[in-house]
C-alpha cells in the first residue's frame, strides 16, 4: 500500500554498489561471467547506476582482479551509468583506456582508516587524488568522491563532524561532482545524519551533490536513509541482496540492501524506476552462486511468497 509522506523527494536515484562493494568482500573470487551477468540483470531490473568494478591492484582486492576482462562485457549497456573505483593514477589510466567515463575515488575522514585502507595519512591520500581527479575531469569523466568513516571509526570512535566536512570540502574543491557519505561500520543514527548534512550545507556543499552510503550493523540503515531524504538527499547507495561489508573494517556488516530500500521508497510513493520482483530474482540468483541466503529481509520475504 502506497502512503506518501510530505517533505520527501518525488524520485530517488539508487546508486547500486553490489557488483563492486558487495563482491569485493567475498572470500573467493566470483567468475567474471557471473559478475557480468549480475550487472546485466541489475540493469534489466531498472537500475540505471551500477558501479561495475575497481581498478585496484589485485594484491589488495583479489576479488576484483578481472576489471580489464569484466568492464568490456558491460560497458555498452544502454542507459546505464557504470562508475568504476580507481585508487591512483595507474588505476585511472587503466579505466580510461577501456572507455570508463564515470570514476570514483575513495577517501577517509579518519587517519586510522586512511592508514589501514590507503596506507597513507588523510592529507597524503588527498594529495594523491588531486591529479587523478583533475585528469579524469580533463578526460570528460564524471567523478564521485567516497568519504568513509563519516560517523564512526573502529579505532578512533566517534568522528568529529568538522573532520568529515574538511575532507568533503577538499574533494569538492579538487573537482569531484558528487560526494558519498559512508557510514562504514554502521553506527550512525538519524540525528547524527541530519547534523552532518546541515554542517556540509553550511560549509557550501549543496545537498544535490551528496549521496549517502549506510551499513546496517545496528539496523539503522533505513532510518538513516529516511533522515537523509527528509533533508533533500536524492542519491542513495545500496547493494543488491545486502551484499558487502568492508575488508579493512572487520566490524562492518553488509550494505543497505537495495530491495529493502526499494520497498520503503515505493511504499512512500517515491519513484525509483526499479522493478522489485526482477531485482529480488536477481539477488536470489546471486545468492545461489554464493551458496548462501541473501541477508535482505525483503528478498527473503518475497522469495518465500513465491515458494
Amino acid at each position: 500500500m502506497v502512503v506518501p509522506a510530505s517533505g520527501l523527494p518525488d524520485r530517488v536515484r539508487i546508486y547500486e554498489v553490489g557488483a563492486r562493494d558487495g563482491l569485493q568482500n567475498e572470500k573467493g573470487a566470483v567468475p567474471t561471467e557471473v559478475k557480468a551477468e549480475f550487472i546485466h540483470r541489475l540493469a534489466d531490473a531498472g537500475l540505471t547506476t551500477v558501479e561495475a568494478t575497481s581498478f585496484v591492484h589485485p594484491k589488495w582486492v583479489p576479488q576484483l582482479a578481472d576489471a580489464e576482462q569484466l568492464f568490456p562485457r558491460v560497458r555498452d549497456l544502454p542507459g546505464v551509468e557504470l562508475p568504476v573505483l580507481v585508487p591512483n593514477q595507474r588505476g585511472l589510466d587503466r579505466a580510461l583506456a577501456l572507455g570508463a567515463d564515470r570514476i570514483a575515488v575513495f577517501a577517509s575522514a579518519t587517519e586510522s582508516f586512511a592508514k589501514a585502507n590507503l596506507n597513507r595519512t588523510v592529507d597524503e591520500s588527498l594529495a594523491v587524488f588531486e591529479p587523478v581527479v583533475r585528469q579524469a575531469k580533463d578526460a570528460g569523466a564524471h567523478v564521485r568522491g567516497y568519504v568513509s568513516m563519516c560517523f564512526g571509526d573502529p579505532w578512533e570512535g566517534a568522528v568529529p563532524l568538522h573532520q568529515v566536512a574538511r575532507v568533503c570540502t577538499a574533494l569538492r574543491n579538487m573537482g569531484c561532482d558528487e560526494l558519498s557519505l559512508g557510514d562504514t561500520i554502521g553506527v550512525a543514527t538519524p540525528g547524527h545524519v541530519q547534523e552532518l548534512l546541515n554542517l556540509l550545507n553550511e560549509e557550501g556543499v549543496p545537498t544535490d551533490e551528496i549521496g549517502v552510503h549506510f551499513h546496517d550493523t545496528y539496523g539503522q540503515a533505513l532510518a538513516n536513509t529516511h533522515a537523509a531524504l527528509e533533508h533533500g538527499v536524492t542519491t542513495v547507495d545500496a547493494s543488491a541482496g545486502g551484499l558487502g561489508g568492508c575488508p579493512y573494517a572487520k566490524s562492518a556488516t553488509g550494505n543497505l540492501a537495495t530491495e529493502d530500500l526499494v520497498w520503503m521508497l515505493h511504499g512512500l510513493g517515491i519513484e525509483t524506476g526499479v522493478d522489485l520482483d526482477r531485482l529480488t530474482a536477481t539477488s536470489v540468483w546471486m545468492a545461489a552462486h554464493l551458496d548462501r541466503p541473501s541477508p535482505s529481509r525483503t528478498v527473503r520475504a518475497l522469495s518465500h511468497k513465491d515458494q
